[in-house]
């Protein structure tokens, strides 16, 4: 068997010369630039939307929606209301008024259920 003889040596650690980051205006730039890049790109895409998700339809926002209130009858369906309540108006127009005024999920009554009719189905228009 053979022994290796390890001489003790000793290493004194130099400290590490630290330097400052200095950034040159080439960096600054490019910094600025990445940090500034969402916030211009959520500009343009509100720009582009624009600002529909916030304003809504305009249009018929500030119109007063005139309606009068119908209780539904058993067996009574929107079909035979837009027959029975506008039979000179195109029924597929009265359904799609009737269901987004009254925010329906389809064309679906329950009996005894209030339903709200724009007013120029009216009788007496």
């Amino acid at each position: 068997m053979s022994t290796i003889a390890i001489a003790d040596t000793q290493r004194t650690a130099t400290p590490a010369v630290r330097t400052r980051l200095r950034l040159t205006r080439r960096g600054r730039v490019v910094l600025t630039t990445l940090a500034a890049l969402p916030v211009a790109v959520g500009i343009l895409l509100a720009v582009i939307n624009g600002g529909q998700a916030s304003a809504g339809d305009a249009s018929r926002a500030g119109a007063p929606v005139h309606f009068e209130t119908v209780t539904v009858q058993p067996g009574e369906t929107l079909w035979s209301l837009a027959e029975q309540t506008a039979p000179d108006a195109d029924p597929r127009d009265f359904v799609q008024d009737v269901v987004s005024l009254n925010a329906l999920d389809g064309s679906t009554l329950q009996a005894g259920e209030q339903i709200a009719i724009p007013a120029k189905y009216s009788a007496g228009n």
